[in-house]
């Protein structure tokens, strides 16, 4: 098949591609008005973070499959793609670990206010007394919000510091995810309001949907307890800023986020964001997939899916 690669993706994969008589074109700086020119007559489409619009889609008279390597499809018009008779499939889970290990690395430096650490030693500033204050971790409670393959991840990670996990109750869950639940020591409080009033760390692995998209708004903040903190490395929709800016200020939360509203589709990019700018916020740049072990797994998962399209059985298919 023709196959264009709009993003990042490891040479030893193209290679492996290519291996298996795939027509292969790579350029991962392609985007916007450039990718639409570009997708001609493929029959598929490798994507990262690339926005792939309707208007992508409509140009492409052979495109049959795009693939998005990582889990979440936000950036892709699915519904476009449904109506011209595209599929548009996942990796969903393959990145987990190291989106878990950012959410516990991120709830480490919240607690020992590393980057003003390391900050205010690069400015050759020595204070000792204000660093040595620290909750620590050990016995705090977690709230996750989204028990997918990342949720369970950080739970298990969470757990092994000697947290308390919770997650909310819900009466649809199969045997076997309530066996899942039991065995991962996650303890399930009956409802949304209890969590947030409950826990100590709240953090979001939920993807954004009509029903997530501005969830954490004024009121969800102000069930949250004084002081606690708030974790986000899914969807930067889930999250009303300016009304997570006032809770900084009046509630003292400590945040992390690694995503963002309107944050750019490209690696390299001039960025102008309130939050990610405030001092109370540890910011990151959308990194949660960002090791070589998650590239790795990720892009075997990607051939997987060609391979299956190919066998006619597509799997982890979305629209």
């Amino acid at each position: 098949m023709k196959i264009l690669i709009a993003d990042s993706f490891p040479a030893a994969h193209q290679e492996k591609l290519i291996a298996g008589g795939h027509d292969l074109t790579f350029d991962a700086a392609l985007e916007g008005d450039a990718l639409t020119a570009a997708i001609d007559d493929h029959e598929v489409l490798i994507v990262r973070s690339t926005k792939v619009p309707a208007a992508t889609l409509e140009a492409a008279s052979k495109l049959r499959l795009v693939i998005r390597a990582g889990a979440g499809t936000n950036t892709i018009d699915k519904q476009s793609a449904a109506e011209n008779d595209i599929r548009v499939c996942n990796v969903p889970g393959a990145n987990a670990i190291a989106v878990a290990e950012l959410v516990l690395g991120m709830m480490i430096s919240l607690d020992r206010n590393i980057p003003d650490n390391v900050s205010d030693l690069n400015n050759g500033v020595w204070n000792k007394k204000k660093y040595s204050v620290a909750r620590g971790l050990y016995g705090q409670s977690v709230g996750i919000l989204g028990l997918g393959s990342i949720g369970f991840a950080v739970a298990e990670r969470a757990r092994a510091f000697g947290m308390q996990v919770f997650a909310i109750s819900k009466s649809d869950r199969s045997d076997a995810s309530e066996q899942r639940i039991s065995q991962a020591g996650i303890q399930q409080l009956s409802s949304m309001d209890e969590l947030l009033g409950h826990c100590d760390i709240i953090t979001l692995h939920m993807p954004a949907t009509s029903e997530t998209t501005g969830m954490v708004d004024e009121e969800f903040l102000g069930k949250m307890k004084e002081g606690a903190m708030l974790i986000n490395t899914s969807r930067g929709e889930l999250v009303d800023e300016p009304a997570l800016l006032k809770a900084i200020d009046n509630k003292g939360l400590r945040v992390a986020l690694d995503v963002y509203n309107n944050e750019p589709g490209a690696g390299d990019s001039s960025f102008s964001s309130e939050i990610a700018t405030h001092p109370g916020v540890c910011s990151t740049h959308h990194i949660g997939a960002s090791t070589t072990q998650a590239q790795t797994a990720v892009s075997d998962g990607v051939l997987d899916v060609i391979a299956a399209y190919q066998n006619g059985d597509p799997i982890n298919c979305v629209n």
